[in-house]
């Protein structure tokens, strides 16, 4: 039996020997390799941090003391290491292990994340709280350097600096978060490695450190060193971190076990907040992670992406913005430290200078292309749904307030699949429709997405959010050029029993829904809104007058979503309106396609829900 398959609890890897330890750090990347290869996931951020991971579990007493790791994709090795490892092939998975923290999957992980720069405010809660109720025990937060460029982790700094509790922050620099980081906090940190004490350090001390043959005394000699003179050499002055009342020490290498664990031993000890700075290797032990920890930051299985049989929305996003900043100089674009994912790769290449990447800061994302947008440009902010709603006050007090002509390319709206509750697009148009002046659309496939963003970008007032979901389109009927015009839609299928609204891409299913009926005998109208606000009102009204029932589907939040605004469009004509979308909880992981299927939201269960509406 592996080393790996013994470990119940943490408990087991701390009795464990230092050479031990270094046979488990192999066991546990060689497990995320070959099952992140079957299930897909996260894999080159979680390969970065085995060691700094293991010498945490070593250190600290668990679950008593609190690790909190920020956005948590980099928490498998810590899932192995907590009691999960028997069900670590389930990752991902309908059913199994969530991919990132969840406080109700096991009673280490005492906070969930998600997403981003929420670790320092959360760690220092438990501090508080602790302090409050005069417990002992300590507390960790985790952070990527990434996720440090968001405006919650100063925050967060500020109040700890401020306060001043005992409270250790790991700052975990690998100089990625998805992409290459951006930003003059990525360049301060830059700084610290290079500077000349650091590399005194790697020489004279780690080095000497590595001939040293017994792991254990590696350890010793280490903690001995932070203890006495080395602290010295390790607290380096004059750091933003300082500044914030808040102790800096490091760099320190965190890919060597014996080093990290001894840092720890005696950093766990210092009084008051403290920062320690660990560099590690993001897809350390796997070469083709290491040389590419974008591509291999999040995996499909067998590393592999399926080929498309059809232009996925990205895709079509990203080629329509890349031929629009060809033809138009005033196109700027945006994105939040997502370029990759939202496909603006393409268009940063050719256009430089105007391509902006704000590190994870969707606030400032917004703010700031409201800035150019009234600076006389035109552009458009590429954000996934679930980060939108971090900047929802942006949305409306600095772009909508102030009839800021910017778009909100808003991807990944809906259900998103396996990374589950923290990342599905849920709630953007309960969130986005009672903003006044917003328009909001919802293009069925790629060719209405295209006809959108290139009318989008010449409107002159207010804000306009184009929502489209992850993958490719589900189907490409024809687009009436009209549609691209607010407050226009498009009747896909005329029908007499039962007007049936699809929203975006759902249009498409209850078109084939629509179709497959006709054989029973039901008359189904479809309708696609196209514009969800301002909505082709006029148009509903006459159409569901004329069928005498409305069925309203959208992939999305039913609480709140365009369903309920059809039920105003139409509540003095006493229709029945059955609406339909995600009920009011939050939605699990698992595939898109099984997500829709259990919400009843596929064309089969359409097909049954259509027909007893009308029976």
């Amino acid at each position: 039996m592996s080393l790996l398959d013994g470990i119940s609890s943490p408990a087991d890897v701390s009795k464990l020997s230092m050479e031990d330890r270094l046979v488990l750090v192999d066991e546990i990347r060689n497990r995320i390799i070959n099952v992140i290869q079957s299930t897909g996931g996260h894999l080159a951020s979680s390969l970065g941090v085995v060691e700094l991971t293991v010498a945490l579990v070593s250190v600290y007493s668990l679950p008593q003391d609190k690790i909190i790791w920020d956005v948590g994709h980099q928490s498998y090795p810590w899932k192995l290491l907590t009691g999960r490892a028997d069900r670590f092939h389930t990752i991902r998975q309908s059913g199994g292990l969530s991919g990132f923290p969840r406080r109700d999957e096991n009673p280490c992980d005492a906070f969930g994340t998600g997403h981003s720069s929420t670790s320092i405010s959360a760690a220092l809660g438990f501090a508080m709280a602790r302090d409050i109720s005069g417990e002992d025990s300590k507390v960790v937060a985790v952070i990527g350097d990434g996720a440090m460029t968001a405006g919650m982790s100063f925050e967060g700094l500020n109040h700890l600096g401020h306060i001043g509790t005992d409270m250790l922050i790991i700052l975990n620099d690998n100089d990625m978060s998805i992409s290459p980081n951006v930003g003059a906090i990525s360049r301060h940190l830059t700084s610290l490695i290079t500077d000349p004490r650091y590399n005194l350090i790697k020489k004279e001390v780690w080095n000497v450190l590595g001939k040293i043959p017994s792991l254990g005394e590696r350890v010793r000699s280490v903690t001995h060193a932070v203890t006495s003179g080395l602290k010295k050499t390790l607290v380096t002055p004059d750091t933003l971190f300082d500044d914030f009342g808040v102790r800096y020490i490091g760099p320190v290498p965190g890919n060597d076990l014996a080093a990290i664990t001894g840092v720890l031993q005696r950093v766990s000890e210092i009084p008051g907040p403290v920062l320690l700075h660990v560099v590690t290797k993001k897809g350390k032990g796997f070469k083709p992670a290491e040389l590419d920890a974008t591509g291999y930051h999040g995996v499909s299985a067998s590393f592999t992406e399926k080929r498309n049989r059809r232009e996925s929305f990205t895709s079509a996003f990203s080629r329509t913005m890349t031929d629009l900043g060809r033809s138009n100089k005033k196109i700027v674009a945006i994105t939040a430290a997502m370029p990759d994912g939202t496909g603006l790769n393409e268009f940063a290449v050719k256009y430089p200078d105007r391509f902006f990447d704000v590190g994870i800061a969707e606030q400032h994302a917004v703010t700031f292309a409201c800035g150019l947008a009234f600076g006389g440009l035109k552009p458009v902010v590429a954000i996934y749904s679930t980060f939108l709603q971090r900047a929802y006050d942006q949305v409306i007090h600095d772009a909508a307030l102030q009839k800021a002509p910017v778009v909100l390319a808003v991807d990944r709206g809906g259900v998103v699949g396996e990374d589950g509750p923290t990342h599905h697009g849920m709630f953007d148009i309960p969130m986005l429709l009672p903003v006044p002046g917003l328009r909001i659309g919802a293009p069925r496939n790629c060719d209405l997405l295209e006809m959108m963003l290139r009318a989008s970008v010449l409107f002159e007032e207010y804000p306009t959010a184009i929502r489209y979901p992850r993958g490719e389109e589900p189907g490409i009927p024809s687009v009436s050029p009209e549609t691209v015009l607010p407050g226009k839609g498009q009747l896909m299928r005329e029908g007499k029993d039962v007007l049936v609204i699809g929203v975006g891409v759902m249009a498409l299913f209850a078109l084939k829904a629509a179709d497959l009926l006709e054989k029973q005998g039901i008359s189904v109208a479809v309708f696609d809104p196209v514009w969800l606000k301002p909505a082709p009102e006029n148009d509903i009204r006459t159409i569901a007058a004329a069928c005498g029932r409305v069925i309203t589907v959208e992939d999305g939040a039913a609480e709140g979503g365009f369903g309920f605004h059809v039920r105003s469009i139409l509540f003095d004509l006493d229709l029945p309106v059955l609406t339909l979308g995600f009920q009011d909880e939050f939605q699990t992981h698992a595939t898109r396609e099984e997500l829709l299927t259990a919400a009843g939201l596929d064309y089969e269960s359409l097909i049954e829900k259509i027909g007893d509406f009308v029976g």
